[in-house]
């Protein structure tokens, strides 16, 4: 089992974007960008409607990986987390309210209207245990 070090979790905690890819059984895997939060526990979180096609995929394969990587311009760097998942009914607004925080400047009208569409939808939190953990940094 990999675990995240604190030189991972520094990075993972700066507002990048991830890509999550889901197993999808016979179907190619499609990684989506989503926001994360990465957790003192060293697992990484998201919130997503529990309606959404991603959780119906984890309901029949709870696997799941999200690559991040530093954005251009700096260094290259990036780390790869997968694991299971499991699928958390509590939580996943209060999630939502953290990182359209970190994601968006709730001080603006846009970001504001963003912020309140989140917290009127429903919202369950994806938590990716690490199995494996790569990483590479230049």
């Amino acid at each position: 089992m990999s675990t995240l070090t604190d030189h991972d979790l520094e990075f993972l905690r700066r507002p990048l974007h991830g890509f999550l890819t889901v197993a999808a059984g016979p179907r190619p895997p499609q990684p989506r960008p989503v926001w994360f939060e990465a957790t003192d526990e060293g697992t990484i979180q998201l919130f997503t409607s529990p309606d959404s096609a991603r959780i119906r995929q984890l309901r029949e394969d709870p696997r799941a990986s999200i690559v991040v990587a530093a954005p251009v311009g700096e260094p290259e760097r990036w780390v790869s987390v997968a694991g299971r998942v499991t699928i958390e009914t509590d939580g996943g607004h209060d999630l939502a309210r953290r990182l359209a925080g970190r994601y968006w400047d709730l001080s603006t009208a846009e970001g504001e209207a963003g912020a309140k569409i989140l917290q009127d939808l429903p919202q369950v939190r994806v938590v990716i245990h690490p199995e494996k953990v790569h990483r590479y940094a230049f």
